[in-house]
C-alpha cells in the first residue's frame, strides 16, 4: 500500500462537489458529529470492543476525503501511525485493529450526509476514491506503527529476560526484587526448577530461531508457562519446572536422561543451523538458589563432558558425579593416574588402547565379549590386553580389590584427558 502525501482538493474535484455540498444536508451532518460517534462505537463493536479512543481523527479524515477530496497531511498521518503503536502498547491485536479501521470506513460511507441524495455517478466515484485512498493510506499507517511498537516491545522484553536469567543464574540476587521481575514471565520461584544448556556445534549467527522453535515445543508438550528460555554466553537456557517433565531410563544415550533434554535436543536437531547440539541438564533443585545450583551441575557436566570427547547429544549431570568428586583433588587425581596408569605408557601402542579396553571392560560389567564388540576387536585382543594391563601395573581388572583403583583412576585418566595431554606438574 502506497503512502500518498498532501494534495489540496483540484478545481475539476470542487466543481463536480459542489452541488452535492450545496444540497441541504440531513439531521447528522458535517456539523453534527453525533453520527460519528456512533459510526466509531459500531466500528468498536465489530472489532470486538477496541477502545474507540484508537480511531482518533480518522473519522474526520474520511469525511473530508469525501466531500473535498483532501488527502491526510504529514502531521495527521505520524498522527496515525502513533494510534497503531498504542495499540500494540494496550495489548490490541493487530488483526482487530485493522478490523477497526475497515469497519469505521464501511459504516461511515453507508451514512455520509452529502452522498444520501446524490445523482451524479462521477460525483460518487470520485467521492469513493478518495475514501478508498485515506483507508489505504491509514491503514498502512497503522500497520507500520504497530510494527515498530511491537518491535521495540520485543526488544524491551528479551533484555528484561536476560538480565532475569543472568540475576537467576547468578543466585546472589535480591529475592523479592527477583520474585516482582519473574512475574511477568509466568515463573513461580516457589517451585522446584531444573536447568537445561544447550550447546550448538557452531556458532549461530541468530539464536532467535533456536528460541522460538524451543519456546513453542515446551509450551506446547510441557503444558506450562512456566518456563523461561534465553541465551547466555553463547549458550541456550532453559529453566523449567522439574515436576512438568519425567526423566526417561537408557536409550541411545544410555543410563538416566532427563526427558527436558531429550525434548529440547529433538527440536533442535530440527534447525538447519546449530548441529550438532549437545544439551546438558541439570539436577532439580527448590527454590531461587536451587536455580543457580542446577544450572553449575549444567555448565560443570557440559564441560567435563567436552574434557572427555563425548559425543552424548544428552547428558544428564547426575551420570557425572563421579567426575565432580575426582576434579575437586586434582592433585590427588594426578597421583593416582601417574602411580596406576603410567606404567602402561610402555606397552606397544602407548597406554590409550589399554585405557580403552579398561574403559569399556568396566562399562560393561567385566564381560569381555561385549567389550570386545564395543571395541570392534577380537575376544583374544581384549584377553590379552587385560593381561598387559595386570602385568605392567600390578593390578589385575578381574580382582574386585583392585577394580576400584583402576575404575578410578581410568576415570580420573579421561577428565584429565590423559595420554593426549601430558598429566599436570
Amino acid at each position: 500500500m502506497n503512502r500518498v502525501g498532501v494534495r489540496d482538493a483540484d478545481p475539476a474535484w470542487e466543481t463536480a462537489m459542489t452541488e452535492s455540498v450545496r444540497r441541504p444536508a440531513p439531521a447528522g451532518a458535517r456539523g453534527d458529529d453525533a453520527w460519528l460517534t456512533e459510526v466509531a462505537r459500531a466500528a468498536s463493536a465489530d472489532a470486538g470492543g477496541v477502545p474507540v479512543e484508537l480511531l482518533g481523527d480518522y473519522l474526520r479524515l474520511l469525511t473530508d476525503a469525501a466531500v473535498t477530496g483532501r488527502r491526510p497531511r504529514r502531521g495527521e498521518l505520524d498522527a496515525v501511525g502513533a494510534l497503531g503503536r498504542r495499540a500494540a502498547e494496550q495489548g490490541v491485536s493487530a488483526g482487530r485493529a485493522v478490523r477497526l479501521y475497515l469497519s469505521a470506513a464501511r459504516r461511515l460511507w453507508r451514512q455520509l450526509p452529502h452522498l444520501a441524495s446524490a445523482t451524479d455517478s462521477e460525483t460518487v466515484r470520485a467521492s469513493a476514491d478518495a475514501v478508498l485512498h485515506v483507508v489505504d493510506t491509514a491503514v498502512a499507517t497503522v500497520a507500520e506503527g504497530y510494527a515498530a511498537a511491537r518491535r521495540d516491545l520485543v526488544r524491551r522484553e528479551e533484555a528484561l529476560r536476560r538480565e532475569l536469567v543472568d540475576d537467576l543464574l547468578r543466585g546472589d540476587s535480591d529475592l523479592g526484587g527477583l520474585v516482582e521481575r519473574a512475574e511477568p514471565f509466568g515463573l513461580d520461584l516457589a517451585r522446584v526448577h531444573q536447568v537445561a544448556l544447550a550447546a550448538p556445534g557452531h556458532r549461530l549467527p541468530d539464536t532467535e530461531a533456536a528460541i522460538s522453535a524451543l519456546e513453542r515445543v515446551i509450551f506446547d508438550r510441557l503444558g506450562d508457562r512456566d518456563v523461561l528460555v534465553a541465551t547466555k554466553e553463547g549458550l541456550l537456557v532453559v529453566i523449567a519446572p522439574a515436576d512438568t517433565v519425567t526423566p526417561d531410563r537408557g536409550g541411545g544415550d544410555g543410563g538416566s536422561v532427563a526427558g527436558l533434554g531429550r525434548l529440547m535436543h529433538g527440536e533442535l536437531d530440527r534447525l538447519v543451523r546449530g548441529r550438532p547440539w549437545q544439551v546438558a541438564v541439570g539436577r532439580p533443585h527448590p527454590g531461587l538458589y536451587g536455580i543457580a545450583r542446577s544450572y553449575e551441575e549444567a555448565r560443570e557436566a557440559l564441560t567435563t563432558a567436552r574434557r572427555l570427547h563425548a559425543d552424548t547429544s544428552v547428558i544428564d549431570a547426575h551420570d557425572l558425579l563421579i567426575y565432580r568428586v575426582l576434579l575437586r583433588d586434582q592433585a590427588a587425581m594426578v597421583d593416582l593416574v601417574r602411580a596406576v596408569l603410567t606404567p602402561l605408557s610402555e606397552a606397544r601402542g602407548g597406554a590409550e588402547p589399554l585405557l580403552d579396553t579398561l574403559n569399556e571392560y568396566f562399562g560393561c560389567r567385566e564381560v569381555a565379549t561385549e567389550a570386545a564388540r564395543r571395541l570392534h576387536v577380537s575376544v583374544r585382543t581384549v584377553t590379552y590386553r587385560l593381561d598387559r594391563i595386570r602385568a605392567l601395573s600390578g593390578y589385575d581388572p578381574a580382582d574386585p580389590r583392585d577394580r576400584f583403583t583402576l575404575h578410578a583412576a581410568v576415570l580420573g585418566a579421561r577428565a584429565l584427558d590423559w595420554p593426549r595431554r601430558p598429566l599436570p606438574a
